[in-house]
């Protein structure tokens, strides 16, 4: 186990979003940070205090930015996994390589989680469309067809209701490496944002709803309006997944919740800080940032209570132009990523507002 103290330098694969908020939460407890990212003008890069602009394959500057830093994180997960294992003989760090090769493809991290007892839709793994054909006799229609790497934001997949839209769902993914999911009928998105340190210690952040608009997070409230044990439920399985990966950091769990199915199946891992926690910034003694860089550190880990119920809305595309009305707003709290160009479908920025109880009117699952 490593402590770092205030002053140790804290280097991050990235310079999105997560990546400035990582930096800005590091300051906070009087760590320096060094952004590595090979994108010119990234949001990171205005609130680090260095910066290296590289490629992720490129071994002489990985290896002299891990000679510069005391400990290694990255804010997104398709950094490549010998990356990672390149720098951890150089520096620690954290998540560990083991991690990605886990959260990368759909298919191992549903063979992980299945594995380890945690539910899932259920699936196969398909290289061609007669594959396919094969597999729906079993898994049935509706199904989700997925690429099996690099899809966020509902991007690499393709619903398929019937036979027929099975052929133009696989020519438009135009991959041989898909897996298909049974499509499940959910009454609410959920996730868990689970923390765990360097020492084995847990804590998690209350279960999160989740609504998307054009498969984008639009709106994440906080606690969920579930019923107490499936809060519980969430929190204890989402421990049992860092506690099986020996995970170091923060990672989110997402979960369908339906009132017609009684399996509780989790639909995703993410091996870093997530959209849907933005609104701990604000609404607990820790956010979320604070405590990745916690338990990178090997410090404690902090509070997660809530202070309120917390509403957290997304700023897609054109959304930030409507700045004034967020900072005319006594209980908007509002957050400029420092991006320039604002492309539909582009998350430039979010307001979290605070309810003063945590108490809901509207129907619970």
């Amino acid at each position: 186990m490593i402590k770092l103290e205030p002053g140790s330098v804290i280097g991050i694969l990235g310079g999105g979003q997560l990546g400035r908020m990582l930096a800005m939460a590091a300051a906070q407890l009087g760590y320096h940070t060094h952004i590595y990212c090979p994108d010119e003008k990234n949001p990171a890069e205005q609130v680090t205090n260095r910066l290296s602009r590289s490629s992720y394959t490129d071994e002489v500057a990985l290896i002299r930015f891990a000679k510069v830093v005391d400990v290694v994180t990255y804010e997104f997960e398709n950094i490549p996994v010998e990356t990672v294992e390149l720098l951890n003989q150089h520096v620690p760090t954290f998540p560990s390589a083991q991690v990605l090769q886990v959260s990368q493809d759909r298919l191992h991290e549903k063979n992980f989680l299945n594995k380890i007892g945690v539910e899932t839709a259920p699936y196969a793994a398909v290289m061609t469309e007669g594959e396919a054909v094969e597999a729906l006799k079993i898994i049935t229609y509706p199904a989700v067809l997925k690429t099996r790497r690099f899809g966020y934001d509902g991007k690499g997949q393709a619903i398929v209701k019937s036979p027929e839209e099975l052929s133009a769902a696989w020519a438009m993914l135009n991959s041989s490496d898909i897996i298909i999911e049974g499509f499940i009928p959910f009454d609410m998105e959920i996730s868990v944002l689970a923390a765990r340190g360097q020492d084995g210690e847990i804590k998690c952040f209350d279960p999160a709803e989740n609504i998307h608009k054009n498969h984008i997070l639009d709106l994440s409230i906080a606690p969920a309006r579930i019923a107490p044990h499936l809060r519980a439920q969430a929190v204890g399985i989402a421990c049992h997944i860092v506690a099986e990966l020996e995970y170091v950091g923060v990672l989110a769990v997402e979960f369908f919740v339906s009132s017609s199915d009684p399996v509780f199946r989790v639909n995703e891992i993410a091996p870093r800080v997530h959209n849907s926690g933005h609104w701990s910034i604000e609404a607990c003694p820790t956010s979320q940032f604070e405590q990745h860089i916690r338990a990178i550190c090997g410090l404690p880990l902090g509070d997660t209570s809530l202070y309120g119920r917390a509403e957290m809305k997304n700023l897609i595309g054109d959304d930030i132009l409507d700045v004034a009305l967020y900072l005319k707003d006594p209980d908007a709290n509002f957050h400029h990523y420092g991006k320039t160009h604002a492309r539909p479908g582009r998350k430039m920025g979010h307001v979290t507002r605070i309810l003063p109880t945590v108490g809901t009117n509207k129907k619970s699952i």
